[in-house]
C-alpha cells in the first residue's frame, strides 16, 4: 500500500476515509432537527467534521466503497431505532445525464447498504427526476429553490388509505437550504403519501 501511495499519491479525503475507525465514525452520529423543510428534517452528522466531510466527498465524487460503508453504518444504526420494519427509505434520485456520467447515485448506494443491515426497505420507484438541474453546489442560496422547482415527479398515486404503519423517509446526503428535500417531499405529498419525513446524512 505504501508503494502504491508513493506511485499514486492518494487524495487527502481518501486517506481520512481509509484510516477512519468505524466505531469512532458511527459515534459521531448525534441526530438533530433542522427546520428548513416541512416537515422538519432529521440530520445525523455534522458536515464541518473533517472525516464526515471526507466520507461525503469520497462517496459523491469518487464512488468510494469505504465511504459508502462508513455512511451506511451510521444510517443503519439510525434506522435500527425503528422498532419494526415499517420504514421505506426513498433516496433522492439523480437525473439521467448525471447518473450516466457519474455511474452511481451515492445516496442510493448508502441507502441500499444501510437497509440490508437494518432490515428496512428501500424504495427507488416512487419518485423520479423529471428534468436535469444545475448542481446546487454551484448556486447561491436564493437560487436553489427555483432550481429544484418541478425537478421531481411521482411515478404513481398512492391509495387514499395507505397502511398507517408505513413511514416514508426521503433521504439526501447533505442538507444546505433544504430545497432538494422539500421538492421531493412536496411531490410525494401530492401523490398521497401521508406518513413522511425528511432525513439527511449531514448538514
Amino acid at each position: 500500500m505504501r508503494l502504491l501511495d508513493y506511485l499514486f499519491p492518494p487524495r487527502e479525503d481518501e486517506v481520512l476515509v481509509r484510516n477512519a475507525d468505524h466505531a469512532a465514525f458511527t459515534a459521531r452520529m448525534q441526530p438533530y432537527t433542522v427546520y428548513k423543510t416541512d416537515p422538519a428534517a432529521t440530520v445525523l452528522l455534522r458536515y464541518h467534521d473533517p472525516v464526515v466531510r471526507a466520507a461525503l466527498h469520497e462517496a459523491k465524487y469518487h464512488g468510494s466503497r469505504a465511504a459508502f460503508t462508513l455512511l451506511a453504518e451510521v444510517l443503519a444504526q439510525y434506522l435500527e431505532t425503528f422498532t419494526d420494519n415499517s420504514v421505506h427509505l426513498i433516496p433522492v434520485p439523480l437525473g439521467r445525464a448525471r447518473l450516466r456520467a457519474r455511474g452511481f447515485n451515492q445516496v442510493e448506494e448508502v441507502a441500499r447498504r444501510a437497509c440490508m443491515r437494518s432490515k428496512q426497505h428501500i424504495d427507488v420507484s416512487l419518485i423520479t427526476r423529471t428534468r436535469e438541474t444545475t448542481s446546487q453546489v454551484s448556486l447561491p442560496r436564493e437560487a436553489r429553490e427555483g432550481n429544484m422547482r418541478g425537478a421531481f415527479g411521482a411515478t404513481q398515486q398512492l391509495p387514499a388509505h395507505e397502511p398507517g404503519d408505513i413511514q416514508y423517509i426521503v433521504l439526501d446526503d447533505v442538507l444546505t437550504t433544504g430545497a432538494t428535500l422539500q421538492a421531493a417531499l412536496d411531490v410525494l405529498k401530492a401523490a398521497g403519501v401521508q406518513h413522511i419525513s425528511a432525513l439527511a446524512l449531514a448538514h
